[in-house]
């Protein structure tokens, strides 16, 4: 009940768009009728004359509060539109990637994607990319309708020229990236901390698995799926 009570509180408090009329909504028609002035009401109601007032550093920072829990709320209870929706996907790995698109827009899973092919310049490229972190990034509609293939870049978590012999690594939103571990190249994941591992001959690491695919599309791809506990 306490809870429901301070809830409508909040609530109320969007309705003003400054703290004046927010004071304006304690003047009474006698307080006016007596002393002939709303700024001098508003002082006294702002003193306390009508009961306990927030001051304005309180009134604007719980409006902001509230303006800001009924936008979240809003994107929440809109449906996530799924780029994969509708495709006619014939090949393994873009059907893999639309099975776990939803989880990864939700958060619900972090997944790693290493591909190996040739860019268009038709040099050998290899890398991890954070699926997760892509999505929010890129339109993989024109991924999953075939207009565009997906490679790995200097963006991703790891990129590797086979032709130019040029390496790069970035820690991603979801990922940090430990190359200088004895095991190998190694991801952490930041919300829980734990380790995914992508040596083929060592286990995935708690919480996380690894499906290889036979691709039409790709020399080498592999999807690391991590699993993310919210409790």
């Amino acid at each position: 009940m306490e809870h429901s009570a301070a809830a409508r509180f909040h609530n109320t408090l969007t309705q003003f768009n400054v703290y004046e009329d927010y004071l304006d909504s304690k003047i009474t028609p006698k307080d006016l009728l007596y002393l002939k002035s709303r700024g001098l009401a508003r002082q006294l109601v702002e003193q306390g004359l009508n009961g306990p007032v927030l001051s304005r550093e309180e009134f604007e920072g719980k409006k902001a509060a509230s303006e800001a829990a009924r936008s979240s709320a809003g994107r929440r209870s809109r449906p996530t539109t799924l780029a994969s929706a509708g495709k006619e996907l014939k090949d393994n790995f873009l059907r893999a990637l639309a099975e776990r698109e939803e989880a990864n827009r939700s958060g619900r899973m972090t997944s790693v994607i290493f591909i190996r092919d040739h860019n268009a310049g038709g040099q050998e490229v290899s890398g991890y990319i954070d699926y997760a972190h892509r999505l929010k990034t890129q339109d993989f509609e024109a991924y999953f309708s075939g207009k565009k293939k997906l490679l790995p870049g200097r963006r991703d978590l790891c990129c590797y020229n086979w032709r130019t012999q040029v390496s790069t690594s970035n820690s991603s939103h979801n990922f940090e990236v430990l190359y200088d571990d004895p095991n190998g190249l190694l991801f952490r994941n930041k919300r829980d901390q734990k380790i995914l591992n992508v040596d083929p001959l060592s286990g995935a690491g708690e919480d996380s698995s690894r499906t290889f695919l036979q691709s039409d599309l790709y020399t080498h791809a592999v999807i690391y799926d991590h699993n993310v506990r919210t409790a």
